[in-house]
Order: C-alpha cells, then structure tokens, then sequence
C-alpha cells in the first residue's frame, strides 16, 4: 500500500493491501501517537557488505500482470515488483519537493510558462545507453497516444500545450515539447498553458516524472506495447538494478544495473516472490523472506519475532466506498452521469455511510494499527486537511430517518425505491487476506439492519484483476464499490475526481465540483490562503454529496531482516516511487 508519487496520480491497490486499509480504524488519536512511537522509518546502520541475496515477498492472492512500465502500468503489485529498477528522474527532499540531487535537474519558470529539465551525464539504461530528451519524449507520447491504452492520460497533463491535440491524433508531435540539443541530447523544455501551484511537487500530475527507452521500444506498435515482451519479459529501466529472469505473475530477480549512475548496487540478487496473504505470518515467523509487509489484522501474531527489524509510516493512501452514477464516454474523454441511476440520490449514500461501523472493525481486527479517515485529503496534507469534517460515523438511526425522508419506504424486511419499485445494491469488493470476507460481510450486515438489500456482485468478493476489470469499465451489475487509493504526493485530487479524469470510478461530474477542483489548481492558488480555503470548500462537498466515501487508513509496517541495513522509507531515500532506493540497501557485515 506504498504512495506511488511516481505514477502522475494514482494507482491501484491490490487486494491485500485494501485488506489493511478496508479494516477500518481506532479513532483515538492516543492510541494513534502510542502506535507511532514503536516504529522508526530507517533500519538501524550497520557495516555494508558487498554480495548476498535478499528475498521480498510480494503480497497478493492473484499473480501480479507484470507491466513493467510506468506509462502503462496501474496495479500498486507491478509497481512494488519493478520497485529494484524504476526510478524517478527527479529526487525529493522529506516533504516530496524536488532537489536536484536525482537523475534530472527541473527549473520551473513561472512567468515564462516553462519547465526546464536537464538529464544528468551518465544516467543509463541498463543495456547502456544514456537516457535522452527523445526517452522523456517518447513516455508522454505512450501515455498520450489512445492506441497503447494507457490509463495515465489526464486533463492535468494535458496543460502541456500540444498534447491535447496529440492524443485527439490531429498531430503527430507534441509541440509543447522542446529539445534544444535535439532528441540525443538531454535538455529539455517543456511549455505549458497555465502553470500551476503543485509543480514544485513530485507527483503533481503535471508533468511526468520518468522516461522510457525510445530505442529499444521504438519499432514495437503503441497498440502492441503493453502486450510485447519488451515491457513484459525484458523491460530496461536507468534504477539500480535489471530484471534478470521472470516467473511471469510468481516471482521476478533482479541483478545490479552496472550502468547505474550512482555506482554499482551492493547486493547480487534481488528475488521478489509472491506469497498469499493468508501465509504472511508464518513468512515472517519463519524468517522466510528478508523483506515482508505485515498485515495488520496478523500484527498480534508476529510482533515478537526474532532477528526482525520492524519499521513503518503512514502511507499516503485510504480505502473508500464508491458509487456508481454514471459511464465513462472513451469518445468524449470524460464521465457522463446518468441522474436516473441507482445510486445518485444524496440521502441514499449518506444513510450507506453512516451504516459502516468503522471503528469497530478496526477494534476487532486491527489492533489500533488503523484508523478511520473523515475526509479525502490527507492530515499528512496539513493545512489543506480540514480538521472540521468529522466524516460520517456509525449511526444507524440516522442513515435509517434519512431513508424514511427520502421516501425509501420498508415493504416487509427490505426497503423500496421512493418510486415504489424493489431495491437491490449490489456491492463488489476485492479479495484479500482471511479478514476480508468477514470484514466485507459485516458491512453487508449494518446495511440490512437499516433495510438495504445489499448483496455482493457476483455473490463472493472478486479477484484484483477482474475487479478492477468490472470497475473500470462500468459493469452495470456494481451499484457501490469499495476501493483504495495509493495517492500522489502533491495533493491536487483533480484526476482522482475531475470531470476528465478516467479513474473517477464513481462517474460523478457536476458543475460545482470541477469548478472547486479548478480552483484549487488555478494560478489564483499561488497563494496559498486561497489554495487552502479551496481545498477545505471542497472537502465540505465531497462530505455532503457522499459520491465516494473516504473509510480507512493505517500504519504500513515492514519486517526487515536485522542482517540488512540502509532501508529507509523517507521520501528523500526513495527511487520517487515510494519504495526504498535500493542503492542505499544492502546486507551487513
């Protein structure tokens, strides 16, 4: 469940990881300090040794898809398994500004509506060859070209002048993107319509933040480039370390990329092998793996495991319930809501939230390891968290006079449609770990209390994959979904939630929300004040119309072999994707 500030945006979650975040929370801030205060962000340091192999476990009930390729990748499982090789261009400081100190320099220039980036000397692909202006290029043209069906397209890269006409294939070049010393050289300057007050962040939606290799991937079709052997088998990445060989969806290893600008990795071989959430525990009892996330609901049964470092951070990230309202129109690039559907009536899907106890799951299952989210801004976010929402608690009394007001009268044990016709909700939910089920069935049961007939999609919580399938394109047997979001280090939620943004699953876009979200992005909201007192209107909204409802976070816990040193999860430590640089890790002497 790692922030993926790489990814322009987001990404997806995988099942076992909306496990922990679905588990709900302790919403005493006591318990949440008394948690913090066990856990470090860094491994103690040791004495590096050269050589080793380290073994991370990758947690998933489904094979990973294994897209290794940060323009076309949306599973949060590919990213954690291509973490030893993608590298961002740009380094952060601890607050995800950008320095200077990663593989490019960005020179932002407010007035002249520019971004300077100049790739250092010596930054190679792991087959040698040096990253150039035509490899950051070539990633917005993937990413902007609707055959390679790239998910990442978004009406906030689109304030790059030309890349609108671009994707709309009225182009054929990118016009807002200028290379000086021409495609072999490594500056690069990028022009934009509007600038905006995140670009001083990683992840700010932008303008991207890696490349991709243009000459080993140029005669490969956009159409056929997710599905080529290139991206799938053999991918090149400029990060410490290669992959080396491919158990597809099992298991990938990975050996130092001795091309590396840094210098040469310490450690030989990196294997990162899936294990089923269901055997975590015992993974890291058994010191199975050198690497291991711990599943919180097993937190109990691990923590005094031997030879184990344990370290963690709040991850930037929340579980949410989504609802349906509307479709995705590919032709027009946005959502388009039906205000007939099901689920687009306010009372409906304020009463469906204060019908989730939370709180209590998190007692039951979590260990105060989570905690119940109010808002979809962060408090990591600070001043852009309005700390006034207190977000919609369990009362069943309430959701249920909300129901009887809004005309969802009770015919025998379920209620009906104001309109007098029955009404089924169906709820599609992912499979994760053993809590899952009953997690998810304890939900279905609070609703029914109030007289939902909600029943899951399919009849059983759906794999990550199909899932997503089912969500993404609209499946019109999902009314409400629970999902989670990895997010993006800037906070900018406009393609999370904007009329253009393809991962708006719920499909709602009104007028009153893209406006807010412009505002937050305009040039207005240089200054901050305004930025802020945006950001806190929208929230307001967000809880008042209840279109998605933020449930859960929690501490990410990491078991580390004590025999490893310089694994740290400071963003400053990071490759910009939120996982550690593997450069600084190795094993200890």
């Amino acid at each position: 469940m790692k922030k993926l500030k790489l990814l322009a945006g987001v990404t997806l979650l995988s099942g076992a990881a909306l496990t922990l975040a679905a588990c709900g929370n302790s919403n005493r801030s006591g318990d949440e300090s008394k948690t913090a205060s066990k856990f470090s962000e860094t491994v103690p340091t040791k004495t590096p040794k050269n050589g080793g192999t380290v073994k991370v476990a990758v947690e998933t009930d489904t094979p990973f898809t294994g897209i290794f390729n940060d323009e076309l990748a949306t599973s949060a499982t590919d990213t954690e398994v291509a973490q030893y090789g993608a590298e961002s261009l740009f380094a952060t400081d601890d607050n995800y500004k950008f320095t200077n100190k990663g593989a490019a320099t960005v020179d932002i220039d407010q007035k002249a509506k520019t971004i300077t980036i100049n790739i250092k000397k010596g930054v190679k692909w792991s087959d040698g060859k040096q990253v150039n202006a035509k490899d950051y290029e070539y990633a917005y043209e993937i990413i902007a070209n609707k055959a390679s069906k790239s998910q990442r397209y978004t009406s906030s890269l689109a304030e790059l002048e030309g890349l609108k006409e671009y994707h709309e294939g009225k182009t054929d070049k990118i016009s807002g993107i200028e290379m000086p010393d021409g495609e072999n050289g490594r500056k690069i300057v990028l022009h934009f319509k509007t600038m905006k007050p995140g670009m001083e962040m990683s992840g700010n939606g932008y303008f991207w933040e890696t490349a991709a290799p243009y000459h080993y991937l140029k005669d490969v079709k956009f159409q056929d480039l997710m599905s080529s052997n290139k991206i799938r088998k053999a991918p090149l990445y400029f990060g410490p370390y290669k992959l080396q060989k491919l158990v597809r969806g099992q298991s990938a290893t990975w050996v130092p990329n001795e091309y590396y600008y840094k210098g040469k990795p310490k450690i030989k071989k990196i294997v990162a092998t899936v294990v089923n959430p269901n055997s975590v525990a015992q993974s890291i009892k058994s010191n199975k793996f050198d690497v291991t996330k711990v599943i919180n609901s097993q937190w109990q049964n691990v923590k005094g495991t031997k030879d184990v470092n344990f370290i963690a951070n709040i991850p930037l990230a929340y579980s949410y319930l989504g609802f349906k309202v509307g479709k995705w129109d590919a032709a027009k690039g946005e959502n388009v809501m039906n205000k007939n559907s099901k689920m687009n009536n306010k009372a409906l899907r304020q009463a469906i939230a204060y019908g989730m106890n939370v709180n209590q799951v998190a007692k039951r299952y979590n260990f105060g390891l989570s905690f119940r989210v109010p808002t979809l801004i962060p408090k990591q976010f600070g001043d852009y968290y309005d700390k006034d929402i207190k977000g919609y608690t369990y009362n069943i009394k309430k959701g249920e006079e909300l129901l009887d007001k809004a005309g969802y009268k009770k015919k025998g044990k379920y209620r009906v449609q104001p309109n007098g016709k029955p009404l089924t909700i169906y709820l599609a939910a992912m499979t994760g770990s053993s809590t899952q089920e009953p997690i998810v069935q304890n939900y279905i049961q609070q609703w029914q209390k109030m007289g939902l007939n909600v029943k899951l999609t399919t009849g059983r919580l759906i794999e990550f994959n199909s899932f997503y399938d089912k969500v993404q394109n609209d499946s019109p047997n999902v009314d409400m979904f629970l999902g989670a979001w990895s997010l993006s280090s800037e906070p900018s939620p406009a393609d999370l939630y904007g009329k253009n943004a393809p991962m708006n699953y719920s499909r709602f876009t009104t007028p009153e929300n893209q406006k807010l979200l412009d505002e937050i992005d305009s040039e207005k909201a240089f200054d901050n004040k305004y930025r802020v007192d945006k950001f806190h209107e929208w929230q307001k909204y967000m809880f008042d119309q209840a279109y998605v409802v933020p449930v859960s976070n929690n501490y990410s816990i990491t078991a580390v072999n004590k025999n490893i040193t310089g694994y740290s999860l400071k963003p400053s430590k990071s490759m910009g994707n939120g996982f550690p640089n593997w450069y600084y890790v190795s094993l200890a002497k």
